[in-house]
């Protein structure tokens, strides 16, 4: 089994410290560390992580190999510095089915690059009529806990609370892309100053917002757990506080780029700025960021959502929906969140490692870096700044908004069970 020695990491951003890997496991953390035949990395006072958990990710393998698979998806969450993503359902054939989940937790498997737990479809086909086989995906070899129609709606108040009343049964959670369908119908981007301005279809904050309420609600009343993806406005924010002052078992995340981005963007009318859900405002931005630090919002996932140059390169009412993400957010985690003083290092492990992993139930992940906990690692340049170039991505597309911008921070080492999957920055 080999041995690697970091000497000097600032764990969680403490003092510095040795951190002694020894196979699959920490073996030693402390001052003044050796070993014999061990692998040497002078942190030289980076930041050491425990690996990243991305709780929303979409690999879109099977069906659109064309944007992304799930080995160019894994190596490039790697580089991001995670070690276990949760894989969207949205895939042709829909994961809906145990054979479907278990096809994706095989390939995770064989990518070796890091975990891929799949998330199940709620309803077949994602068409919002009828329950998936929830049960025998939990019962697959993939061991699914986790279900979500992202991409859409679980509009049925019906359907979401039997779906929330079946997941209970073995602790399971639904993760409710929050979108009222009849109030976002033709949307473009954020209804606000600046749609008006542009005459582009407007998509009101209360279209997430009311769906948001009717499920806590529900989850509330069934006594379930509900997960909130993507959460964008100050109103949201506002009601998950409200759940979670009730003791309701509610959970929220927000993207790196709704802690970033605002609607004024979308003036340059270049289709990488149009996601879903939209870029909001600046107020709605600041709401976000206060909400992540003070826990209102449990963690930050990416929704890495990869396109083809062609559903991107077009208008923009013709173009797709969503950002590449998973290579740059704890980049901007770091911009947005450790450089103004929100948080520090130990809050991003808390919100992009430990309390994700808890909310999918991802044993093994999110552990503390402490002598015999499994070593998936992150060990991050926090003093690096350099400018976006999505042509040195491992993601196989590019629509980034961040091409040219310069962010804080580089992922220098990623390491899976004590495998090193990146090193110095690039893959291993």
């Amino acid at each position: 089994m080999s041995k690697t020695l970091i000497r000097g990491a600032k764990v969680l951003g403490g003092e510095p410290q040795d951190v002694l890997i020894d196979g699959e496991t920490v073996a030693a953390v402390g001052p003044g560390l050796s070993a014999d035949g061990a692998e040497v990395i002078e942190a030289g006072g980076r930041i050491l992580l425990p690996g990243l958990v991305d709780l929303h990710t979409h690999l879109r393998e099977p069906g659109r190999e064309d944007s992304e698979t799930v080995l160019t998806g894994t190596k490039a969450a790697a580089v991001g510095g995670f070690t276990a993503v949760h894989a969207m359902a949205n895939t042709f054939p829909v994961a809906d089915t145990a054979g479907v989940v278990e096809q994706v937790w095989r390939l995770g498997k064989e990518s070796g690059y890091c975990d891929v737990q799949p998330i199940g479809a709620v309803t077949v086909g994602l068409a919002g009529k009828q329950l998936a086989e929830l049960g025998a995906m939990h019962d697959s070899a993939a061991g699914v806990r986790v279900f979500s129609d992202d991409g859409k709606c679980v509009d049925d108040a019906v359907i979401m609370r039997r779906a929330l009343e079946y997941v209970k049964a073995f602790d399971g959670v639904v993760a409710q892309h929050a979108q009222e369908p009849r109030l976002t119908e033709g949307a473009q981007m954020n209804e606000g100053v600046v749609s008006s301005e542009l005459g582009l279809g407007g998509w009101p904050a209360v279209a997430e917002e009311s769906i948001i309420a009717r499920d806590v609600l529900l989850a509330a009343h069934v006594g379930s757990r509900v997960h909130i993806c993507h959460l964008s406005t100050a109103g949201s924010v506002e009601i998950v506080r409200w759940a979670k002052s009730k003791g309701w078992n509610v959970t929220a995340e927000v993207t790196p780029h709704h802690l970033l981005l605002t609607d004024e963007l979308v003036r340059t009318y270049n289709p990488v700025y149009k996601v879903n859900p939209p870029l909001r405002t600046e107020a709605d931005v600041m709401a976000l960021r206060e909400a992540l630090a003070d826990g209102t919002i449990d963690c930050v996932a990416t929704d890495h959502a990869p396109h083809p140059h062609e559903d991107k390169d077009c208008e923009w009412a013709a173009a797709a929906m969503g950002m590449v993400g998973l290579e740059t957010a704890l980049s901007v985690v770091q911009q947005t969140m450790v450089d103004t003083g929100l948080v520090d290092w130990e809050t991003v492990a808390d919100r992009m490692s430990f309390r994700p992993a808890a909310i999918g139930r991802l044993a093994g992940h999110g552990r503390p870096i402490a002598a015999g906990e499994p070593a998936n690692l992150t060990l991050v340049d926090a003093a690096y700044r350099g400018e976006v170039d999505p042509a040195g991505f491992a993601s196989r597309s590019r629509n980034t908004p961040y091409e040219g911008r310069e962010l804080p921070g580089r992922v220098t080492h990623t390491f899976l069970r004590g495998r090193a999957t990146v090193v110095d920055g690039k893959l291993a």
